[in-house]
């Protein structure tokens, strides 16, 4: 057990690593293949985990026969001494198979983890347009843990078939009558629980359909709850919470039901044909056509068969759990980044140029941009950084899911539809021309990774992640500690250092919530300085700060930054009087341009920022 958690490469472009997403089936037969080695590895020592079970009536059948009826003690000895191997054989299989299934159970919970990480990370924020936020956690968590049950039951089961086929191969050449009974009867009895898969399936949709939808509303309040705090909606929230986490109990208990009666089934008919096979077996004996050891063997080959059966029925559970697991994931994971991949070269210094709005970003410069509607220049920082636009609404919450049949169904095709609609609308954007050039080439040329690198947007939903100071204000740990010490003074967040217990190893809380607002504004600013990237784009950088902590940061953000390009969307009169140039911009374009003191002049100007102005006096 040395080796657990086992190495999980889901990062390389290796072919085993690229999901098959074309369908659940195929996504569980990928995943299946991924670890094909320890899938094989497990159901080999499955099977001999079983042969104690399969073989044990056989060699006592043989015991009783050759030595106990005969008085042969020499014979009774030597297959009593062949099955305690058998059964010593089958302990120490039992063990690898135990610690194989745990492997295969983490490779399959770390890879889909690891894969998810890797598409949030490959889409961006293009994933937050696609699934709901609880949607994600739902299927790095418990899906994942879905599939470690899924490939566990898929190498159990093959080791059950075999050991299956096995003790009719004994049957056969024993009795072949009974051996019939057996082979054709199985099948049967398994195929008599099919009906009842397809409302276990429907039943475990709706499960988890919900369990998505109950997990974005726990993420929702739990990142919201000073604000739900400050205007008194905990218990409005709370009450919503309730409502859905009872919808998922119901659906629960309608899942549960459904299992217990395939289990049921499989008790039932497993028993059945255990009744069936002793009962003919005596009567052959009877009849003169079986021997007391072979009697007792029949009879330990019907208890056996009960195992493999009842095996066979959890594999099918599972499967369809799989499957439902499976077809929420490949949502995830089949969406590709729409944006067009340019190959054209990007200066180290470009000079930007929107199309929209008229304004043009010279290299080296700081540029500020005022509008009478934010949204204008945040809509603006999004084409500069070549970000789709801001989504009105968010990604579909999932609709009342206790549904079922075929009014469940048509409820998933339209919420497929409007996703896969929505997809095409930000393909058709993405994948055309953006409207911003770099030196006269179009965003669509250019490689997105090379921009990505030369242009950075923090705007004001950046978040910072639970850690410590170090790790939120360096999260790739390539910097200096004077080159961090120097952007918290440039951000004016000295204070924060100060205020950690442990300074840089001070912990910070997921989502900084252990910081005022104005805190963690200034270590998302300090964290995009320490980057440094040619052309840095801040939206209302201190929208979240007082007055003096305001002045101090426009005093040092522009020297932190001479020799770079910066775009500062704002309407502050401390941020704008430093500025090497204002763009006013006026329906979304730019109507002026100019020094903030010169700008002051203009009427539309002065009605913008005039308020700041007045406040700062």
């Amino acid at each position: 057990m040395h080796d657990f958690p086992p190495h999980v490469d889901a990062y390389t472009p290796a072919e085993t690593s690229r999901p098959d997403t074309r369908s659940p089936a195929r996504f569980l037969a990928w995943l299946l293949r991924a670890q094909w080695d320890v899938v094989a590895a497990m159901a080999v020592a499955g099977l001999v985990w079983f042969l104690p079970g399969a073989l044990s009536p056989l060699l006592l059948g043989k015991a009783i026969d050759s030595g106990v009826l005969s008085g042969d003690m020499v014979a009774t000895l030597g297959w009593a001494s062949l099955l305690t191997v058998v059964i010593l054989l089958g302990a120490a299989a039992g063990i690898t198979q135990h610690t194989l299934a745990v492997r295969g159970w983490l490779i399959a919970l770390y890879g889909t983890q690891k894969l998810v990480t890797r598409k949030a990370v490959q889409l961006g924020h293009v994933l937050s347009r696609r699934l709901p936020t609880g949607e994600v956690l739902s299927i790095s968590s418990s899906d994942s843990n879905t599939f470690g049950q899924t490939v566990e039951v898929v190498s159990r089961g093959l080791g059950s078939l075999a050991a299956f086929a096995l003790v009719c191969t004994l049957m056969f050449t024993t009795s072949p009558p009974l051996g019939w009974v057996v082979l054709i009867a199985a099948p049967l009895l398994v195929g008599a629980a099919s009906p009842v898969l397809r409302p276990l399936n429907q039943a475990q949709t709706a499960e988890r359909t919900q369990t998505g939808e109950l997990t974005s509303m726990a993420t929702d309040i739990v990142s919201g709850l000073r604000i739900l705090r400050g205007i008194g909606g905990e218990r409005t929230f709370g009450a919503n919470y309730a409502v859905q986490s009872q919808k998922v109990r119901r659906l629960g208990v309608a899942t549960g039901t459904w299992q217990a009666v395939t289990e049921t089934i499989s008790v039932l008919l497993s028993g059945l044909m255990l009744v069936a096979l002793v009962w003919l077996g005596s009567h052959e004996m009877l009849a003169g056509r079986l021997s007391v050891g072979q009697l007792i063997s029949f009879v330990g080959y019907a208890l056996f068969l009960v195992w493999p059966l009842q095996t066979f029925f959890e594999f099918a559970q599972k499967w369809v759990q799989g499957l439902v697991s499976a077809r929420k994931t490949i949502a995830l994971l089949a969406p590709e980044v729409p944006f067009s991949e340019g190959t054209e070269p990007l200066s180290p210094r470009p000079r930007l140029v929107d199309a929209a709005s008229g304004v043009a970003v010279e290299p080296g410069r700081f540029l500020a941009v005022v509008s009478a509607v934010p949204e204008d220049s945040a809509a603006l920082a999004d084409r500069l950084g070549r970000y789709l636009p801001t989504q009105q609404s968010a990604p579909d919450a999932e609709e009342d899911d206790e549904l079922t049949g075929r009014a469940a169904r048509r409820a998933q095709r339209d919420r497929d539809v409007r996703r896969a609609r929505a997809a095409a609308a930000d393909a058709e954007v993405a994948g055309a021309e953006w409207g911003v050039s770099a030196d006269g080439v179009d965003y669509s040329r250019v490689p997105l990774a090379a921009l990505r690198r030369t242009v950075v947007v923090s705007d004001t939903a950046s978040q910072l992640f639970a850690g410590i100071l170090q790790e939120a204000l360096d999260p790739w740990g390539t910097h200096s500690r004077a080159e961090a010490e120097a952007v918290l003074h440039t951000a004016a967040a000295e204070d924060v250092f100060a205020g950690l217990p442990g300074g840089w190893e001070g912990r910070i809380d997921e989502l900084g919530r252990g910081l005022s607002g104005g805190q963690r504004q200034r270590v998302v600013l300090a964290r995009a300085l320490l980057l440094d990237p040619e052309v840095l784009v801040l939206v209302e950088p201190t929208s979240a700060v007082d007055a003096h902590t305001e002045a101090a940061i426009a005093e040092r953000l522009v020297p932190h930054r001479r020799g770079r390009t910066t775009v500062v969307m704002t309407a502050s009169p401390l941020l704008l009087h430093h500025a090497d140039e204002v763009s006013l911009l006026v329906d979304g374009r730019e109507v002026a341009r100019g020094r903030h003191a010169d700008l002051l002049a203009d009427p539309r100007y002065r009605a913008i920022v005039g308020r700041g102005m007045e406040d700062d006096e």
